[in-house]
């Protein structure tokens, strides 16, 4: 499947479960270097590149959920998840913090590999930064080409799922979107309607323009959605 050579790093502290992902990943065409430490993947994702990360969550070092707070910091590369830790707490708190999928252990293997196809289609779509242009509203200003988001004038740091989000709303500034529609547009998946992530990513993408302005930039519809509030 892989035209292009993606580079996936795999943190997981289990030899056998980091040998089984690695094959998975190399058995589909894609470049895979295994961590087996949260500190370790966290020194190797300074001085590497990578496309996508599968991510324990239970690991020396590092924790999972540390490992991500640190990462998101300035990079945007899809996280996929793979815990033990798979209760709704667990899956909401990662999404949270930045993760873009979350797979319970134990898995399958066709779905890790689905999973990890369909992020990186969406991350290389987002990585072309495709032709746009700029986006802006009141002191908002998103750069489709830099794939950079200021508010007031400072640089807000987003994921590419959030940065996809913000950009839909702004696009069309008008209009009042609801999940599912989000959802299909931004995640490229069906709708299964009792999913919070959209929720969370929306209460992510408030909680970074906050900390740049005071003002509201996304404003909730009860019982419809999210738009842009007025500028």
């Amino acid at each position: 499947m892989a035209m292009d050579t993606f580079h996936i790093l795999v943190v997981e502290d289990d030899p056998d479960i980091n040998n089984l992902l690695c094959k998975i990943v190399t058995g589909a065409g894609y470049d895979c270097r295994p961590a087996f430490s949260g500190s370790e993947a966290a020194l190797l994702a300074e001085q590497y590149s990578y496309d996508l990360i599968l991510l324990d969550l239970m690991l020396p070092g590092l924790t999972g959920e540390e490992f991500i707070a640190r990462l998101r910091k300035g990079k945007t590369m899809p996280i996929i998840v793979l815990s033990a830790k798979a209760g709704l707490e667990d899956r909401v708190n990662v999404l949270k913090l930045g993760a873009d999928d979350f797979i319970p252990k134990p898995f399958d293997n066709a779905e890790v590999l689905a999973r990890i196809e369909a992020q990186l289609r969406r991350y290389k779509k987002f990585s072309a930064a495709q032709a746009g242009g700029t986006l802006t509203c009141g002191g908002l200003v998103l750069d489709r080409e830099g794939v950079t988001v200021t508010a007031e004038g400072k640089a807000v740091s987003l994921t590419a799922r959030e940065f996809e989000i913000l950009a839909l709303l702004m696009e069309y500034p008008k209009k009042v979107f609801t999940r599912e529609q989000i959802y299909v547009r931004v995640w490229g998946e069906e709708y299964m309607g009792d999913d919070n992530t959209v929720n969370v990513h929306i209460s992510n993408l408030r909680s970074k323009l906050a900390k740049a302005s005071d003002k509201e930039y996304i404003k909730t519809v009860w019982g419809i959605g999210f738009k842009m509030a007025e500028a």
